[in-house]
């Protein structure tokens, strides 16, 4: 046999063996980790914030239906379902929730004190009672966070500056969503250094919007102010054309100017569902969630609506409009 075929002959059967064996390897399904998305809202109030999150985990190199698979669990705004629907995820022996709003992230430390949490968007989690600490949050859960109360509190300063003439306001608050009293408490307080009356306008869902902006103007307020809340949220714009119709300023979130609003300032939302996926990472390569510091926004967007201001016939001020990070025209 010549030296050349023996040769040949070796490798054929080398290859005999290691072929089916890197074959074997390359049929091995990578691990697929499951994830949970736990909803105050419905999904389609919520796509561009959800499209974040989903677009910072590809970014990651997570791939939906290749290594992770993301369970969706929505309330439809009604805040008394989420324990069930966090307790149906638990069930689901996922491997991270990923949560948003202050109500979702309290079902779900509710139901589980082992599965990682991770929050999109939470106020205050340390005054709520979620966490020990922003730097060490101790048990189950991370995320990032924002000023609730100091982001409503700079809303009414930025709706007086814009129009000093402004002297009773309405504050619209969801009393199905405890955080919102740290919010009202800030607004309250800043109103009152202002020289301004306010009014407290609760409401439990988009049914009895239209009977709080009549009660509105029936209490005469000049101007209403808006928190974030899951609710709101997702009806931002039908909030925002009533407050046309009633032809009152209006400010909130940045995504309220956005579809009708005169003023929105805030933390930017979307950006902050995308860095969640940062802690779903660290998260599923080992680290511990009460280890990982929780975040806080450092960039605050002004949003003027000039359409809105041109339907309500109102001069925003240049030192206002100078300012502002977007001016919608």
């Amino acid at each position: 046999m010549s030296h050349n075929r023996r040769r040949l002959l070796i490798a054929l059967s080398a290859g005999a063996f290691t072929a089916p064996l890197a074959s074997f390897a390359q049929q091995q399904p990578a691990k697929v980790f499951r994830i949970g998305f736990l909803g105050s809202e419905s999904a389609s109030r919520y796509v561009s914030r959800v499209e974040a999150l989903r677009a910072g985990l590809r970014d990651l190199g997570y791939i939906e239906g290749r290594n992770i698979l993301i369970e969706y669990r929505w309330a439809e705004g009604k805040i008394e379902r989420l324990p069930a629907l966090a307790a149906e995820l638990v069930s689901l022996k996922l491997d991270v929730i990923v949560t948003h709003a202050t109500p979702g992230t309290r079902a779900a430390k509710r139901a589980t004190a082992t599965i990682p949490i991770v929050m999109a968007v939470s106020i205050d989690p340390v005054a709520m009672g979620l966490i020990a600490s922003l730097a060490r949050p101790g048990g189950n859960i991370t995320g990032s966070t924002f000023f609730g109360p100091e982001l409503s509190a700079k809303r009414i300063e930025l709706l007086k500056d814009a129009m000093p003439r402004i002297m009773r306001v309405a504050f619209i608050v969801n009393s199905d969503n405890p955080s919102m009293g740290l919010g009202l408490q800030a607004m309250e307080s800043t109103a009152r250094s202002l020289k301004m009356e306010s009014e407290k306008i609760e409401v439990r869902s988009p049914k009895e919007f239209d009977g709080a902006f009549a009660a509105m103007a029936k209490r005469r307020v000049d101007a209403v102010a808006v928190q974030e809340d899951p609710l709101f949220i997702a009806n931002a714009g039908a909030i925002a054309d009533l407050a046309i119709k009633r032809r009152l300023p209006s400010i909130g979130f940045t995504e309220f100017a956005e579809t009708g609003g005169l003023i929105g300032y805030g933390a930017n939302y979307p950006e902050m569902f995308r860095r969640a996926a940062y802690f779903v990472d660290r998260i599923l390569k080992g680290a511990k969630p009460g280890e990982l510091p929780v975040e806080q926004p450092t960039k605050f967007e002004l949003v003027i609506n000039m359409k809105t201001a041109k339907a309500l016939g109102i001069t925003i001020p240049q030192s206002i409009r100078l300012r502002a990070d977007k001016v919608i025209e």
